[in-house]
């Protein structure tokens, strides 16, 4: 981790430690770390109006990229964990510090770049070969380069298609360091290619000469977990009303809210838990 990652970070957990401490504790809420793809994309704006309505349960959201979630969450500053890079899930539950990962929901990724296409893509459904001609054209690509689960795909799809891009950072590669709205804002600035996750492409207003090249690949499958995180780590965890929002969201109730979801007429996620809990 660079320094500039560790102050921020510190800064973070700083922040909600003190959070956690000056609310009114007669309000019963509970904090949830994760991605900026699910805030991005005016998903809780929809989804947690509902689920405070039945419960009386609040929902403070920490949106930051999917690594940094793990680490808030793995800190004890949060009650629940929501993010979608499912070997880091995984790994979080081996590790004791969530109880178990759910299925929650799912969409994709897409490979949006400039209208004229310089690297002649022509709307591939090849993810690899669709990477191969932006670096063989060094045609310019703006990554996050912030450790979330959008990065982490990125930087796998661009393994799996013979390349390291990193090697060109600063040159044709680009590297943000910033969550989905703010690299999709470079990206249209600079009228480069980058690789979103569909909620938040469909939400961003700020499109400029960007369309979609790449979709469809299923190597792009997007799917998200939810993890109440573990009281045997951190004795402080809110496990009562934590469990109350996961069970809600992977309920029957829960499911169809996220799956009834629209932008611009576009189903944003997909519901996908395997056990409804009622």
């Amino acid at each position: 981790m660079n320094s500039t990652r560790l102050v921020f970070s510190t800064a973070l957990a700083v922040t909600i430690s003190l959070f956690y401490s000056v609310t009114n504790a007669g309000e019963r809420f509970i904090t949830v770390a994760s991605t900026t793809s699910t805030r991005n994309s005016g998903l809780y704006d929809y989804l947690l109006p509902k689920f405070t309505k039945k419960t009386g349960i609040k929902v403070r959201v920490v949106a930051v990229g999917t690594g940094q979630a793990i680490r808030l969450a793995r800190g004890g500053d949060a009650d629940v964990l929501l993010v979608h890079h499912r070997q880091g899930e995984e790994k979080f539950v081996a590790d004791g510090f969530g109880i178990k990962r759910y299925d929650l929901m799912y969409n994709d990724f897409v490979l949006v770049g400039p209208s004229e296409d310089p690297s002649n893509i022509d709307r591939a459904k090849d993810i690899s070969t669709a990477l191969a001609k932006i670096a063989h054209t060094r045609s310019t690509f703006v990554s996050r380069g912030d450790d979330s689960g959008t990065h982490r795909k990125e930087l796998s799809l661009w393994l799996a298609a013979g390349f390291k891009p990193s090697d060109d950072s600063g040159k044709w590669y680009r590297e943000a360091g910033a969550g989905m709205g703010a690299t999709l804002n470079t990206a249209s600035g600079m009228n480069a290619h980058t690789l979103t996750d569909r909620g938040t492409w469909l939400k961003f207003a700020n499109k400029g000469g960007l369309k979609i090249l790449v979709e469809g690949d299923k190597r792009l499958f997007n799917p998200y977990g939810v993890i109440v995180v573990n009281p045997a780590k951190h004795p402080h965890i809110k496990e009562a009303e934590a469990k109350i929002f996961v069970k809600w969201l992977v309920s029957l109730q829960g499911q169809s809210a996220i799956s009834a979801y629209r932008l611009k007429g576009h189903q944003a996620f997909f519901g996908n838990a395997k056990n409804l809990l009622n």
